[in-house]
């Protein structure tokens, strides 16, 4: 079975070339040792199948999946800030991927305030790239924020905030979305890691930050529509999905993710992620007051935070 699956995927790769004069010229092997394996009296060697999916970039781990298995794939582990911005990179490169795709569509479970948002160069992304760095390291790492140092990356994230910016993008946020940023700050202030002064300016690049998002969703555009899930506990998953290929990104910590193009995967969370739609209130489309209360709220939040600091 596997080997007609192999196959199956070199004749649609080749076109109208020979298959038996491709296998013989890949494998060093006579046309007629080709023949024999191409009518499957002969099996492939194990090495023989591996130089095969090498030369024509073929997944071997697509022929093992089932309807409760799947083929999945995880980030590298974030440890340093070399490790950082080569994430970044991964992300431009997923992101060039399904830019130059039409009608490529973007789901967002907003957990946490999408990072597309807190990667640039200001005082609140330098701080959210000190949590992520403080939390991923496996030693403790209790210097104070000024201390910090982070080599220049803007190129990159404003890049990559470009791409995600032209995408077809639906985020679904809840009251919570911006609750961990805000315990984050209140907890780094409490152990004298944070002074009082860069958390109140963390703070205001907050509040800048939610009137940003509040007026990407007045303008009522087609690329970005944001929804308000009252009850949903939120994940931070992502779903990229087009006509051609699906990706789903699931986290399994602060920065990694697992991820799949598995079809009938993706296709069971984009039904999920319409659902959750269905049951939210759109913040782009809706009247102006549910829209001003979810924003109000939020702000309301960073200011009992700045009071009480």
């Amino acid at each position: 079975m596997y080997q007609e699956l192999l196959l199956k995927e070199i004749r649609r790769k080749i076109g109208e070339k020979s298959l038996n004069d491709e296998i013989a010229n890949i494998l060093n092997i006579s046309y007629d040792a080709a023949h024999r394996r191409t009518s499957q009296k002969a099996k492939f060697s194990l090495e023989e199948a591996v130089i095969l999916a090498s030369y024509y970039q073929i997944s071997l781990d697509e022929f093992l999946k089932t309807d409760h298995q799947i083929v999945a794939k995880k980030t590298k582990p974030i440890r340093t800030i070399a490790d950082l911005l080569n994430y970044f990179d991964d992300a431009l490169q997923l992101l060039q991927f399904y830019k130059i795709k039409q009608n490529t569509e973007v789901y967002y479970s907003a957990k946490d305030i999408p990072f597309f948002y807190t990667i640039s160069n200001s005082v609140l992304s330098k701080f959210k790239l000190f949590v992520w760095m403080n939390l991923l390291n496996q030693k403790d790492f209790l210097n104070p924020f000024e201390e910090f140092k982070i080599e220049r990356h803007s190129d990159k994230t404003e890049h990559l905030t470009a791409l995600y910016e032209n995408l077809n993008v639906t985020e679904i946020w809840n009251s919570t979305t911006i609750s961990s940023i805000l315990n984050q700050v209140s907890f780094y202030t409490e152990i004298k890691i944070l002074s009082k002064e860069t958390a109140h300016l963390i703070l205001e690049e907050l509040r800048d930050l939610i009137k940003i998002i509040e007026l990407k969703a007045e303008n009522e555009s087609k690329k970005f529509q944001i929804y308000a899930h009252d009850i949903l506990i939120l994940n931070n998953s992502i779903l990229f999905k087009n006509e051609e290929k699906s990706s789903l990104f699931i986290p399994f910590n602060m920065f990694g993710y697992i991820s799949t193009d598995d079809k009938n995967t993706c296709d069971d969370a984009f039904n999920f992620f319409q659902h959750q739609i269905k049951n939210s209130t759109s913040l782009s489309f809706s009247g102006q007051r549910d829209r001003k209360k979810f924003f109000n709220e939020m702000l309301e939040s960073v200011e009992n935070l700045q009071k009480k600091l």
